[in-house]
């Protein structure tokens, strides 16, 4: 009948001889696994379209249905692979008719509804429903199928709010539970309760005693797997729905645990919205953010049972997006070795500094740079770290007195930590007891006579009553190594650390870490506030317990300019000048008058020389101490002649270290070089600068490059000379 003439109907004039040598494809979709097992009419009213395409003409042979769709939902093109199908068979142009019951089937939305559309009309194809057969080349029928796609996604949104705002309806009452967080159960009336396995219940108790005794998500994991601990989950979908299963503790899931508000009796809705922006093909079912409280579309506080109070939470939430941003700073380059991290705030605008220049080798500050790096705009202030750590470590003093008290605590809390060890063993031997009972009970019901069966029943016996006796010998090696209670050599060890709080503090074995848990155990939080530019600022420090103490420091500068009180101090060393007085007299007079220097413990007669020589009363570069200190005859000092040959100072340097020039160097601290080089050396220097950059140190200049020529002696009697190394 393929080739014939279509048989009279209310559509043969749209049939065409086209269209019967092709396929007709029967496109068969519900939109959820529910609805494939409860919708079984409207399932079979679609394949009756097969019987349909018959009737119009087309051969049973020529007939394809598609169904791979089962149970997706037509909103998008995407996990498709039935539509996709359907899609690349129009473009190849093996169809000529495509059925659909109704066009909600096909799709419901207008996008991938128009691209099907477009495809049909360029392959001249019909489309078929339910109602008519109609063709998208046509303009009005194509003006009704577009209707119609209109129609169905209108139909999609108006569903989706309905039962979005039923959703939400019943979130606000707080009865909306798709899984529950482990430690939780669905009771039989619908709604939440602790789990009722007393294990699980106690991991969970101890995730959230550690993290308030160590502070850090990363300790508390590690001592977790360092005992061997595993969370409870119970399996919620699935044949084994309600299931108790053992896991590895995982970082994302305590990190879940220590941020979900469920654990302090609150519930929440909300907290993870959907972001369309972030939905791609490789992540269907992805796209979600963490979104702030504020955001939440509720938050019923006393509504299911708590393992913490509300206060506890909101100080465990408080400390890790602290230790999340890195003590301030989303773009940490390290551990900074310094005390204050996470608990300093700037006292000028409120904000927490971070610390900066982690590098071990480098000197790290609090910076207050949060408008900076957001931004671009100016910083607000930095201060040298080790100024206020310096000053935070007096709260070593602060506690000697109560250090019988710190090893009583002490002592107290690893009793606790015992006991709660001991007990979580004890829970772990109990129910491998139970297990191995349970299958010996099994193995005793069934028929000895039976043996397909006993057999994999004994094999099942002798594997529980196998890890049985492994745990009973782990508990044992765990009791000698670590027994219930603390022997009298480790309480004498306890209260001798805690007398010597000093030498605790600065033992090798103590970490950047455990200094820090001192001080947060200690202080709440520490501002800081700079006097502009200067070296002054002012600390206060929040104590825990409410006392607040305020101090100054003063920090080193790079510069005088910056210095405090920089007018009186040239005032008083131009006074004591004029008076007739040497530099290292006015040094003497400046540190017992109080001044002091920008960067250091006092002034020497350097530093006056130089200052004197800055406040241009001295024709002689700072740490000269006479004219006869100035270079002679073709003499200049060593950064001159790097500048004239056009090299760095360090070069000069590397030079006057291998004997390759004549140098001299004045008395005094950090005496300056002054270099001999006349019209002859110049060109030396030169030649030997380009062939150490033709062979880029990979060979050895020649003596002639190297070696200086004669000079006369050193001049004067304040001086020394050197042709080699220091």
């Amino acid at each position: 009948m393929s080739g014939g003439n279509p048989p009279a109907s209310p559509f043969g004039h749209k049939l065409r001889p086209r269209h019967l040598d092709r396929l007709a494809v029967v496109y068969v979709r519900q939109s959820s696994p529910q609805q494939v097992a409860c919708n079984r009419e409207s399932t079979d009213l679609q394949y009756q379209l097969r019987q349909r395409a018959v009737t119009l003409g087309l051969g049973e042979d020529r007939v394809l249905v598609i169904d791979d769709d089962q149970g997706i939902s037509g909103s998008s093109v995407e996990n498709r692979p039935g539509f996709q199908r359907l899609l690349a068979e129009v473009s190849l142009g093996h169809v000529g008719v495509v059925f659909g019951r109704e066009v909600s089937r096909l799709s419901r939305s207008c996008r991938d509804w128009h691209q099907l559309l477009e495809l049909c009309a360029l392959f001249q194809v019909l489309i078929a429903d339910a109602d008519g057969v109609y063709d998208p080349t046509d303009p009005s029928d194509r003006l009704l199928l577009g209707l119609r796609g209109m129609m169905s996604e209108a139909e999609l949104h108006v569903l989706k709010a309905r039962m979005h705002q039923g959703k939400l309806n019943k979130a606000r009452r707080g009865e909306l539970f798709t899984c529950v967080p482990v430690g939780y159960v669905r009771s039989p009336d619908g709604g939440i309760a602790l789990d009722p396995d007393e294990q699980v219940r106690g991991v969970v108790s101890l995730v959230f005693a550690k993290y308030a005794e160590l502070g850090s998500l990363t300790k508390t994991h590690a001592y977790l797997v360092a005992n061997n601990i595993q969370l409870g989950l119970r399996v919620y979908k699935g044949p084994g729905k309600g299931r108790l299963v053992w896991h590895r503790p995982r970082r994302s899931a305590l990190y879940e645990m220590l941020r979900h508000p469920f654990y302090a009796g609150a519930y929440a809705y909300g907290r993870s919205p959907l972001d369309p922006t972030r939905r791609g093909p490789t992540r269907p079912k992805g796209g979600r953010r963490n979104a702030p409280p504020e955001e939440w579309v509720c938050l019923l506080r006393d509504k299911v049972p708590a393992y913490i109070s509300w206060e506890q939470y909101e100080e465990t939430r408080r400390r890790s997006s602290a230790n999340d941003r890195g003590g301030g700073s989303k773009q940490a380059t390290g551990r900074a070795p310094t005390l204050l991290n996470g608990i300093v705030r700037c006292g000028r605008c409120g904000r927490a500094m971070g610390a900066r220049n982690a590098r071990a080798s480098a000197n790290p500050r609090y910076a207050c740079d949060w408008e900076f790096r957001e931004y671009g705009g100016p910083r607000c202030q930095s201060l040298v770290a080790a100024y206020p750590d310096r000053l935070v470590e007096s709260v070593l003093k602060a506690v000697e007195p109560a250090s019988l008290e710190l090893s009583l605590r002490a002592t107290e809390r690893a009793e606790q930590d015992r006991e709660r060890l001991h007990a979580h063993w004890k829970q772990r031997l109990e129910r491998a007891g139970y297990e191995a009972d349970r299958a010996r009970r099994q193995y005793d019901a069934v028929d000895p006579e039976n043996r397909l069966v006993a057999r994999a029943l004994e094999r099942q016996w002798e594997a529980k009553l196998v890890e049985q006796q492994r745990l009973a010998e782990d508990y044992a090696r765990f009791q000698a190594e670590r027994p219930r209670h603390l022997s009298a050599a480790d309480r004498e060890r306890i209260v001798a650390l805690a007398a010597d709080l000093p030498g605790l503090w600065h033992s090798r074995t103590t970490t950047g870490g455990d200094r820090r848990a001192v001080v947060r155990l200690l202080i709440e939080r520490v501002e800081l506030a700079r006097h502009g530019e200067t070296e002054r600022a002012d600390v206060t420090v929040h104590w825990r317990g409410g006392l607040v103490t305020r101090h100054e420091i003063r920090q080193g500068l790079r510069a005088y300019r910056a210095l405090g009180g920089l007018a009186q101090l040239r005032e008083r060393i131009l006074e004591l000048r004029g008076d007739g007085h040497t530099a290292d007299a006015i040094a003497e007079v400046l540190n017992r008058e109080g001044h002091r220097v920008a960067r250091g413990d006092g002034f020497t007669g350097d530093r006056v020389r130089q200052l004197l020589a800055r406040f241009g009363q001295t024709g002689v570069p700072p740490g000269v101490r006479d004219a006869s200190d100035l270079p002679g005859v073709d003499e200049c000092w060593l950064p001159e002649l790097a500048k004239r040959l056009g090299v760095k100072p360090i070069v000069v340097h590397r030079w006057r270290w291998s004997g390759w020039l004549h140098a001299r160097q004045l008395r005094g601290e950090n005496g300056r070089w002054i270099v001999w080089a006349d019209a002859a050396e110049l060109k030396r220097l030169r030649r030997l600068r380009a062939f150490e950059i033709k062979h880029h140190g990979r060979r050895t200049p020649s003596p002639d490059l190297t070696v200086p020529a004669r000079r006369p002696g050193p001049r004067g009697a304040t001086t020394h000379s050197q042709s080699g190394g220091n």
